[in-house]
């Protein structure tokens, strides 16, 4: 995808009560969306075939993430690779048998991840260029931590978009996964990258169903598999953000997970995507994507079954984090 050099607008929105044009849009679609789904119809946008012309999406090659074990550095208990740094990605190993938390600090921003142990972990360089810290904590007794291992890692990326292009732990897929093979599929029946992500969104919509009672007993350090919610058709709001960043990704289109609050209460957490693309805009419905910039998707919305107590009304947005 040629021009991705070019600067994006990555920092996080901090201030609450700010509704761009695009996000007014954005609800109204959503809104029309939901009920073209709910009834089992098939919104205009949708129509997965090759333009009149011919044209036909051009995949960009595969950004694969992995553990390399030969350089990783640690101790008997945790292994940190940093030998991926400048193409925006971390891996760990850790084999503690007792609860992990991962910690990484830039500047004055820190997010904290639950370690699945005995699995390769990918983690994001999700705050661009710089120095990072990397803790590795283990717990001793109720709530506290002590350090199991720390690192440091300088980290100079040529593609500023390659954190939001490749798998890592909340979008968890390799080239063998079967919702990049559905994503495939798509892609091959879509003539640019806007008429992609229109597709992947209709087909999310129609095929996964919002899970009220997963919602309801979910519990904290719950990690997505995106196979999985394509599997069983269900799944909560990170689910639905996990598949569609891992469907989009995998065909070249940068998207993060965001993690957030919703509603004019803003006390309501939530997670949606966030997508760039270079295209003249995709238009929708009333929905307009611009160019050059990063543009909301809250494909929650959109899901049979979706509840406000969980989902909130999609207005008065709050990004957190970023992943």
């Amino acid at each position: 995808m040629t021009g991705r050099n070019r600067r994006a607008v990555l920092n996080i929105v901090r201030s609450r009560g700010q509704r761009s044009a695009v996000l007014v849009c954005l609800i109204l679609v959503l809104s029309l969306l939901l009920a073209s789904c709910g009834g089992g119809g098939s919104p205009a946008a949708a129509d997965t075939q090759p333009a009149d012309d011919g044209s036909v999406y051009e995949v960009p090659d595969f950004r694969d993430s992995a553990f390399d074990e030969g350089s990783a550095e640690g101790n008997s208990e945790v292994m940190v690779d940093l030998s991926h740094c400048d193409d925006g990605y971390f891996a760990v190993y850790c084999t503690a048998d007792a609860k992990i938390k991962l910690q990484v600090f830039k500047g004055d921003e820190t997010y904290t991840y639950d370690v699945v142990t005995n699995k390769e972990q990918i983690y994001p360089f999700q705050l661009g260029n710089g120095s990072y810290t990397i803790k590795v904590m283990k717990n001793i007794v109720d709530t506290k931590y002590s350090e199991l291992y720390v690192t440091y890692a300088e980290v100079n990326m040529d593609d500023e978009f390659d954190p939001f292009l490749r798998p890592s732990q909340y979008a968890d897929y390799d080239k063998s996964s079967e919702c990049v093979a559905k994503a495939a599929e798509l892609a091959a029946s879509s003539s640019d990258a806007n008429s992609f992500i229109t597709n992947v969104y209709s087909y999310v919509c129609k095929n996964v169903t919002y899970d009220k009672k997963k919602a309801a007993e979910v519990q904290p350090g719950y990690i997505p598999v995106p196979d999985e919610t394509l599997k069983t058709g269900k799944g909560i709001c990170f689910d639905y953000a996990s598949l569609a960043a891992s469907m989009l990704r995998s065909q070249g289109i940068p998207t993060k997970i965001i993690f957030g609050y919703v509603g004019d209460s803003g006390d309501l957490y939530h997670a949606w995507n966030m997508f760039y693309t270079e295209e003249s805009g995709w238009v929708a419905v009333e929905f307009e994507v611009s160019q050059d910039q990063w543009n909301r998707l809250d494909l929650t919305f959109s899901a049979n079954g979706a509840d406000s107590k969980y989902i909130g009304d999609g207005s008065n947005y709050l990004d957190v984090y970023q992943y």
